[in-house]
């Protein structure tokens, strides 16, 4: 039965005198298995008139529906296009991101590496000093000792000239016009030994 106007049937966005072919069609093979068998034939008896009207439906409809379908594939290419665009712009963004989370991951392992050589150098660097420091100052405590070494000898050769000396005569003294020293002139027991 053809679609009336108002029906809210599958095919109401049909345009006018478009019928919605899926019922048609039903409504055919409907009309076709209602049908009275002929005797001792596998024929039936359909109506003509009734049934030539309802194909006519469907060839006047079928045009409408494979446009229908025409552009519910074109819809579809459209979004399967859109979907695959959008999904490689978000591989794109992805691949981009990865690759400066790497980079920035490249820049930080190599700042680290820089940053411990410079510390394995600043420390090398600080030894090596430390230890030229610490020869330097030994260097300097050698010569102060030896020159302290020798001060000693000598502070020690000369007291013990002096202790060796026998003590002055004052008639000798005397005689090469040296001052008579004498118990008060300022010389202690301390300065003499």
């Amino acid at each position: 039965m053809p679609r009336q106007d108002g029906d809210d049937s599958p095919g109401a966005d049909a345009k006018p005198g478009e019928a919605d072919v899926a019922p048609l069609l039903e409504e055919a093979i409907s009309m076709v298995q209602r049908a009275k068998s002929m005797p001792l034939s596998s024929s039936a008896i359909v109506g003509r008139d009734e049934l030539l009207a309802l194909l006519e439906s469907v060839r006047a409809g079928l045009p409408g529906e494979l446009q229908r379908a025409r552009r519910l594939l074109q819809d579809r290419d459209e979004l399967l296009r859109l979907a695959e665009r959008d999904a490689a712009e978000l591989l794109d963004e992805a691949r981009a991101q990865a690759a400066r989370m790497v980079e920035r991951t490249e820049v930080v392992r190599q700042a680290r590496h820089h940053a411990d050589r410079l510390v394995a150098e600043a420390e090398a660097e600080a030894r090596r000093l430390r230890h030229e420091a610490n020869d330097a100052v030994d260097r300097r405590l050698a010569t102060f000792e030896i020159a302290l070494d020798r001060t000693l000898r000598m502070v020690h050769e000369h007291r013990e000239r002096l202790a060796a000396t026998p003590d002055p005569d004052p008639e000798e003294d005397v005689a090469l016009g040296l001052p008579d020293p004498s118990p008060g002139d300022g010389l202690f027991d301390q300065d003499l030994a």
